[in-house]
């Protein structure tokens, strides 16, 4: 290889990495603040162990074990919890700047969830069961998805709950509860004043699992690879 391809070459790999640390940027949008047992994360057909301070990448799903617990923490600092058996996606992020979403999507699939806001503005927030879509105002929440059935409890602000048949219901008191069922194929929703469910004997089982943290930077800082001499891109990169 002569001089001229051996630069094109380092160019190359110069862009390559740079544009890989970019990515990795833009798709961490939080971090784990709680995490008790068995969490993992599922990235394709990848599965791997989530620890306290791992980043969360957008179009990740997390999964919960059997008595396991976790606590995310988004970069707007909404603050997700995940009770025993619970699997969330986060379906779509798109930044307004580094510390709040235009547009968050999260899919609850399975298993019980607390809700709190963070940041961003209220119609940003977009949080899915298989069988509702709820809508946000400053709020505190508690979902329950169960096969057949979704349960959402406001503790704090507001919410809309819609079936997916397209029935809503307003959630505006402290224990307004939406119940959504689905029955022969078809899904009904209804309100109740005294919920039958909430999220509090989790947080009561696992300290600082329902505490609310902020997330200050969303953005990791990237650490270069120490250049032992024997790859000169340290120095052709500007590193």
């Amino acid at each position: 290889m002569n001089w001229r391809h051996s630069v094109l070459f380092v160019s190359a790999l110069c862009l390559t990495w740079l544009a890989a640390d970019a990515a990795h940027a833009q798709t961490r949008v939080g971090e784990a603040a709680v995490i008790q047992k068995e969490v993992v994360r599922v990235t394709g057909s990848a599965t791997s162990q989530l620890n306290v301070g791992d980043g969360l990448l957008r179009d990740e799903t997390v999964r919960t074990g059997l008595e396991s617990a976790a606590r995310l923490v988004m970069a707007d600092n909404t603050n997700l919890s995940l009770g025993p058996n619970a699997t969330l996606k986060l379906d779509r992020t798109v930044f307004n700047d580094e510390h709040s979403y235009r547009d968050i999507a999260v899919k609850l699939t399975a298993g019980a969830f607390r809700f709190v806001t963070g940041g961003s503005e209220k119609a940003a927030y977009k949080i899915t069961t298989p069988l509702a879509t709820i809508g946000v105002r400053g709020t505190i929440l508690d979902i329950l998805s169960q096969r057949g059935k979704t349960t959402v409890v406001l503790q704090e602000g507001a919410s809309r709950v819609c079936a997916t048949g397209g029935q809503c219901t307003e959630l505006t008191q402290p224990g307004d509860t939406a119940i959504i069922t689905s029955t022969g194929g078809k899904v009904t929703i209804q309100k109740v004043n005294v919920p039958p469910w909430t999220f509090a004997a989790n947080c009561a089982a696992l300290a600082g699992l329902c505490s609310a943290t902020n997330y200050a930077q969303a953005i990791p800082v990237v650490t270069p690879p120490v250049d032992d001499g024997s790859d000169p891109t340290g120095m052709l990169c500007g590193r």
